[in-house]
């Protein structure tokens, strides 16, 4: 079974999954669909033609209702915010559009785009701002207030050396907190450091293992980390101290979310469909995907849509610069970092390019 003619390169093109449908059988089936298509219900063309198309997409909206009105009208049909379920996923929210084809009146066009995607893509140039007005301050925070901290800190120590055993507490304490305070502009003078990743093919396995090594002996001792690593991943195009400190910061936000323990699993995969604007304004593919899974609490409602914007922490003395740093750095690799998160699970997704002596090469 087949639809009627459509360009080829349009159809595949189209960055939103695509299907053509028509009844057969009593029932609204799929005919054909585009790549976007397949990723979306994690099945191939050849297992989705004959489906009955409402059985494959669960849509929360009256579909035989909007087909009828579609196909007798002969206009097209517009649905915002409604869930879509393709099996095993959570639901999706979406906008579908359906419009008959213009050269056979029984066949109907379906698109569905995911509104996730173009929300993040939409907030993209706002986070940019916000970061760059942080960095700004950044960098007046480290020049002009770590020299009279140093000052601070050298006064108490002197002081603490005339002092009884009850008095010199307080110098202590006074010295405690300038070099917590120091730590925390470190940070901030670390996240306004503006120089560009020194990119080069990079096996990303090697890097996972070692943050999860770096991982297993300090912080995140208390946690059960596994890995499910697709081996046949081509190599990424990045800085390979740079990639490790942002799942150094993903592995260190799963495990401070569960102070008595959990398990944090990392996973990789190779799924073509997304990209994103470069640097220089072309479309870069991210088909190479790490996900950083916890079992913990999950994200405060509240923060979860600004988590990676600075100084949003969920921790009562987190800093916010932790993951707004992970943002900055796969933003400088031309990536991709996104959240979702429920009570009992937070996946952290890093989508990255493959290096450029292998991106024309099929896999």
């Amino acid at each position: 079974m087949s639809g009627p003619p459509i360009p080829g390169a349009i159809f595949a093109a189209l960055p939103m999954p695509a299907f053509t449908t028509g009844s057969v059988g009593g029932k609204e089936r799929i005919l054909d669909c585009n790549s976007a298509a397949e990723q979306f219900c994690s099945a191939s063309a050849v297992m989705l033609r004959g489906e009955p198309a409402f059985d494959r997409l669960a849509i929360d909206a009256p579909m035989d209702e909007a087909v009828d009105r579609a196909r007798n009208n002969r206009a097209p049909i517009f649905i915002n915010d409604c869930e879509v379920c393709t099996g095993d996923r959570p639901p999706v929210l979406c906008s579908v559009q359906i419009a008959p084809m213009n050269d056979e009146a029984e066949t109907l066009l379906l698109l569905i785009t995911p509104r996730d995607i173009a929300g993040r893509l939409g907030r993209t140039s706002v986070l940019k701002g916000a970061a760059k007005s942080a960095i700004g301050m950044a960098d007046m925070l480290a020049h002009e207030i770590k020299n009279p901290l140093a000052g601070i800190a050298g006064a108490a120590q002197l002081l603490s050396m005339g002092l009884n055993a009850a008095d010199r507490e307080l110098t202590d304490l006074i010295v405690a907190e300038t070099r917590r305070i120091v730590k925390l502009l470190d940070q901030v003078e670390h996240f306004g450091d503006q120089r560009p990743p020194e990119r080069r093919p990079v096996n990303i396995h090697d890097v996972l293992e070692r943050a999860r090594r770096s991982a297993e002996v300090g912080f995140g001792a208390h946690m059960r980390i596994t890995d499910d690593y697709d081996p046949s991943l081509p190599e990424v195009w990045a800085d390979p101290d740079q990639l490790q400190q942002v799942f150094l910061n993903l592995l260190k936000n799963a495990s401070e979310a569960q102070p008595k323990g959990g398990t944090i699993r990392i996973h990789t995969y190779f799924e073509r469909g997304l990209q994103v604007s470069g640097l220089d304004g072309r479309r870069v593919a991210l088909p190479i995907h790490v996900q950083i899974i916890d079992d913990g609490p999950g994200l405060p409602p509240a923060i979860a849509e600004n988590i990676f914007e600075p100084f949003v922490s969920g921790r009562e003395n987190g800093t916010g610069l932790g993951l707004a740093l992970v943002s900055k750095i796969i933003g400088a690799h031309e990536g991709w970092i996104e959240v979702k998160s429920r009570p009992g699970q937070t996946v952290f997704e890093v989508s990255l390019p493959v290096a450029p002596a292998l991106t024309k090469e099929s896999r």
